[in-house]
């Protein structure tokens, strides 16, 4: 997987090169070889396949022939690991686990890769510790382990490759779109229409270098992003939506929703962590503020995931309840919109 108009999802470059003025035509997975060390042509080729070698920003198959002043760059998943990868025991909600797959249901707070001052304490570092019995299974090892990624106050469903061909396999689904992704959102508002589908491109923000934002299509600015919503449920001033992905960037259903005028509850990036409906009494105040702290983060949580199993071709689904404290917001909501 990888995240230009054409990719998937946001990555990372780990090694550039810019060939000489007089560089002579050469095959691509034979350029890296001679630049890469400890990698052989066959994991080059596999990185092409996944659409990791990129040239002049565009991916490319092994067999491009790198010509002058090309620039060939590597890309991955997941930030470049500037230390080893400590093994950690925390605790892992495993709801599938075989050879090849290992599905898990990540809570909120937890950062999914090491990075941006999050070198400990992250699933990664879960993973190692899982696996540690494992000598098949090396955590820093590109070819294997989360094949994608949710936010960090994101709670939910992570599918996991144990192998190179699992990675492969399931990086080639979602780059197709074929994988099933359903998310569970509390919004500010209930959105009309209650059923939409939100086309955007899917950009870093001009204003907020922290934040993602939306641009026409046309514009050339970001990433096509499409997410498909439906309200489950209206609660007043709140809804229960159900948004299935068919691309996956970076925030896209909060930068969605939010463009939308409808934000996450209690995200607090993109202006959900204010009181954006209802009277100013201060009682209901007061009950938005006891929200917010049954929910100290934005209300999204990955509820369903589906994919075909990379050996067996089985097609795999899987469900994890929606967590105690959306659950508990959920209760708030129906009751306060019962009595009033």
């Amino acid at each position: 997987m990888t995240d230009n108009e054409q990719l998937e999802q946001e990555m990372y470059e780990h090694f550039r090169f810019v060939a000489d003025k007089g560089q002579e035509l050469l095959r691509v997975d034979k350029f890296l070889v001679l630049r890469l060390q400890k990698s052989s042509r066959n994991r080059v080729q596999q990185a092409a396949e996944a659409g990791c070698i990129l040239v002049n920003g565009k991916p490319v198959k092994s067999n491009y022939r790198v010509k002058p002043l090309d620039v060939v760059s590597v890309v991955m998943d997941r930030p470049r690991y500037e230390c080893e990868i400590i093994a950690e025991d925390i605790p892992l909600d495993i709801v599938y686990e075989d050879d090849d797959v290992l599905v898990v249901n990540k809570p909120a707070g937890l950062v999914v890769h090491p990075g941006h001052g999050n070198y400990t304490g992250t699933l990664v570092n879960a993973l190692a510790y899982h696996f540690r019995d494992n000598p098949n299974y090396d955590v820093s090892d590109p070819r294997l382990g989360l094949v994608h990624r949710i936010d960090k106050d994101t709670s939910g469903l992570l599918v996991v490759a144990k192998t190179p061909d699992a990675k492969t396999n399931l990086g080639r689904q979602f780059f197709n779109k074929t994988t099933k992704r359903e998310y569970v959102a509390i919004t500010w508002g209930v959105p009309n229409p209650p059923v939409g589908r939100i086309e955007s491109n899917i950009g870093r923000s001009v204003r907020d270098r922290l934040k993602m934002d939306v641009f026409p299509t046309d514009s050339g600015i970001g990433k096509h992003a499409v997410t498909h919503y439906s309200v489950v449920e209206p609660l007043g001033h709140v809804a229960i939506v159900k948004c299935v992905l068919e691309t996956g960037r970076t925030h896209q259903i909060r930068v969605h929703m939010s463009s939308q005028g409808y934000p996450l509850f209690n995200d607090v990036r993109y202006g959900g962590d204010k009181m954006l409906r209802g009277n100013t009494s201060g009682k209901y105040k007061q009950f938005i503020e006891n929200c917010f702290s049954i929910c100290p983060r934005q209300a999204l949580h990955a509820r369903t995931l589906g994919f075909v199993h990379p050996t067996t071709g089985e097609e795999m689904f899987f469900t994890a309840p929606i967590p105690a404290d959306m659950q508990n917001l959920i209760d708030r909501w129906r009751t306060y919109n019962t009595a009033t």
